[in-house]
């Protein structure tokens, strides 16, 4: 029985082929594409799971395939790069990707991370109460449809992973969260002390709902120990969260 569909993005056969020997030995099902076209063809007519995509595929850029992807779609996304310019990581990761490895890779650690972005993307939220909504500076999340919505009743779209983060951070204003605890929070069982998927986590959500995400007001930076979520938070029918 399949673990999973990966979606495998490449331009170059035999890396194509390699990975799929692989993920297919793991227990994954595999597609494959070598181009934007051929993603998107996949991804209309399969369930995937994840997909991993090669930051460059010919005269196509990775970077804005994978925020095509992000726009439309919550699969998450692993890209592979040959490139070592650390521009191109951040960047990777602010459109909306999930992982970041550059080439050459040991396949050991790609299946790990593959795996780890598989369980925090499926991860079970803590426990609410059905229907409960928090609001905060104009901004209402509601825990029971799982969305987000401005003073202007607008809703504004969140990934798994940011709606699991900023519902953490509602649950508990004011308070110093270090990303260990974060981490336990999101269930993320297999981060690792490298593991800058928390920082870019916050970086995504910030961008959601800060006025001036380079000058963030409610999500703000603890030096040398994680996070604070500074506004004021009320319950719907409660009382303001301390």
């Amino acid at each position: 029985m399949s673990v999973g569909h990966i979606l495998v993005v490449d331009d170059d056969p035999k890396v194509r082929t390699l990975l799929r020997r692989c993920l297919e030995g793991e227990g994954f099902a595999v597609s494959e594409a070598k181009s934007g076209k051929e993603m998107q063809a996949c991804l209309d007519r399969t369930p995937v799971s994840l997909i991993t995509l090669d930051l460059g595929l010919g005269s196509e850029n990775g970077l804005d395939l994978a925020r095509d992807v992000r726009r439309a779609r919550n699969v998450p996304i692993i890209m592979l790069t040959g490139r070592g310019d650390a521009i191109d990581r951040i960047v990777g990761l602010e459109v909306g990707a999930d992982d970041y490895l550059a080439k050459p890779f040991e396949l050991r650690e790609l299946v790990a991370r593959i795996r780890a972005v598989l369980r925090r993307s499926t991860a079970t939220p803590e426990s609410t109460r059905p229907g409960q909504r928090y609001a905060f500076k104009g901004w209402v999340l509601d825990a029971g449809s799982r969305s987000l919505t401005d003073h202007d009743g607008k809703e504004h779209e969140l990934t798994t992973g940011e709606f699991n983060l900023l519902e953490a951070f509602v649950k508990r204003p004011l308070r110093a969260l270090s990303r260990d605890e974060i981490m336990d929070l999101l269930k993320g069982q297999d981060w690792s002390p490298m593991d800058r998927s928390i920082d870019n986590l916050v970086a995504r959500v910030r961008k959601k709902i800060e006025a001036d995400p380079d000058r963030p007001t409610l999500i703000k930076t603890v030096r040398g120990v994680g996070y604070t979520f500074t506004a004021a938070v009320e319950k719907e029918g409660g009382p303001k969260s301390r």
